[in-house]
């Protein structure tokens, strides 16, 4: 596509919280285990691992004129990126919880995001955001965004690459209407059957056909351990995530995955090539305590080698 890009972010940035449990989880009953506090969002995690692999990066969001919000913004900043935000004085930024059991998979996620639905659909109309697209070679957004957002967005972008993140099975129906222009959507296997309507006996030759009747044509699916799942117009292919070291936390990872792909094809490289970059983030992230983990040059070359090469599927 294009060389040293500037990509535009629009999407979550907002405090996450984990809490893991310490011992064997038991519903409906009181789980000793840990809570930590941080800042993510789907595409704020995912444009630290663009950023981490050399592209320059701005990022549009919302959030509250409280403790939390200032949170955001030095995240924001420490991670090098240009903060075009809008801060709502009288609001509370929102926030994403995620209780996990003690192999690091996820239990519940709890989003208290109105604050999106409500103040998106009209940022997105400001000369300043207009301007910034302009300015941007390529858009990533997620699907914090409502769907009249998303479509005024992409009608912004006129032709320039925009890459989506799906965010839950909850919100990737927000974006149908933009589906057929968009360059590549991320998501996970439970996002991918509820927006292709399928049910989980669906084979990876049934999700990819949902998802092109849907109206895309090209995607990546992730499915925890087991292969990543990628089609375009050349056809269909799977990578095989290396076993990470240690396991201690898989949330993130699927962003993390998003965003050096993401970095990856605005360097030049084809889809297939650009997510063998991703699966090394994601294993990054696994391995790491930080949703998208301040990995060196070295430390990601030496995820990459483990990453074996793209098989085809017929």
């Amino acid at each position: 596509m294009v060389k040293s890009a500037e990509i535009l972010a629009v999407g979550g940035a907002h405090i996450d919280r984990r809490g893991q449990v310490s011992g064997l989880y038991v519903p409906a009953a009181s789980n000793p285990g840990t809570m930590r506090e941080d800042v993510g969002g789907g595409v704020f995690n995912a444009l630290r691992s663009t950023v981490l692999r050399g592209v320059s990066a701005s990022l549009l969001s919302m959030r509250g004129g409280d403790a939390a919000g200032d949170t955001v913004s030095r995240a924001i900043a420490k991670a090098g990126i240009a903060d075009l935000s809008a801060v709502f004085l009288d609001r509370t930024t929102p926030s994403y919880t995620a209780l996990i059991d003690r192999e690091g998979e996820l239990i519940v996620g709890f989003a208290d995001m109105a604050l999106y639905d409500l103040a998106f659909p009209k940022q997105i109309r400001r000369s300043k955001v207009r301007e910034a697209i302009l300015a941007a070679d390529a858009i990533l957004c997620d699907a914090n965004l409502p769907s009249a957002a998303l479509e005024r967005l992409v009608s912004l972008a006129a032709g320039k690459p925009v890459f989506a993140i799906a965010i839950s099975p909850a919100k990737i129906v927000r974006l149908k209407p933009v589906l057929s222009n968009l360059a590549v959507v991320f998501m996970n296997q439970r996002e991918a059957l509820a927006l292709a309507g399928l049910d989980g006996a669906a084979s990876q030759r049934g999700i990819v056909d949902g998802l092109k009747r849907a109206g895309l044509t090209s995607a990546v699916v992730t499915a925890g351990s087991g292969p990543v799942l990628g089609f375009d117009r050349d056809g269909m292919f799977a990578i095989m995530p290396p076993a990470p070291r240690k396991v201690v936390d898989v949330t993130g990872a699927g962003d993390a995955l998003a965003g050096a792909t993401v970095a990856a094809l605005l360097r030049g490289m084809p889809l297939r090539a650009a997510l063998r970059e991703g699966v090394a983030a994601a294993t990054l992230a696994i391995e790491s305590a930080d949703a998208v983990p301040d990995f060196t040059a070295a430390a990601f070359m030496e995820a990459l080698a483990l990453v074996p090469d793209v098989q085809e599927v017929a």
